[in-house]
This record gives structure tokens, sequence and C-alpha cells, in this order.
């Protein structure tokens, strides 16, 4: 089909590529009550999601945790997913 106004031999077919496997930095913060081994289901939990960390900070306040992570994720669908079950932990 060509569209009324538009030159036949002006048209060029385009393609757009397949999709590429891209990865996103993203800063999250986890703020909890400390416990032992914490630190250990965080990283648990983003290593079953398939999320890599790429730099961590852990500091313990009145046994108050706080966790700085900066991860490499495909969507945020994937993100979202992780933060749920970091709820869960």
């Amino acid at each position: 089909m060509i569209a009324r106004g538009l030159i036949p031999e002006r048209l060029i077919e385009a393609d757009w590529g397949a999709p590429r496997d891209q990865l996103f930095p993203v800063d999250i913060v986890v703020e909890a009550s400390d416990r032992q081994g914490l630190l250990r289901d965080l990283s648990e939990l983003l290593t079953r999601e398939r999320i890599n960390v790429t730099a961590v900070n852990t500091q313990t306040r009145q046994h108050q945790a706080r966790m700085a992570f900066t991860l490499e994720v495909e969507s945020v669908a994937q993100l979202k997913r992780a933060l749920q079950l970091a709820r869960d932990v």
C-alpha cells in the first residue's frame, strides 16, 4: 500500500532491528531492622532474580540497617518484582 502523495521510488524499506539486551543501573536504598543474615538474604534474592549488584554500602546504627545498592536491571518490571520480594525479607 502506498500512501497518497508519496512517490514510490522515494520510499525505502526500514528495519529498526531487534530489541537489544540492555541493562540499566539503578540505585536503591533498603532500610530495615538489623539482624544477622539480612545482607545475605537480600543478596540471595537478587541472585535468584538474576540481578547483578555492582556496588553496595551498608551501615548499622542503633539496630537499624541502611543498605545502598547499585543494581543492573533489564526493565522496570524486573525492578518492581525485586523490590516487592525485598519487602518480604
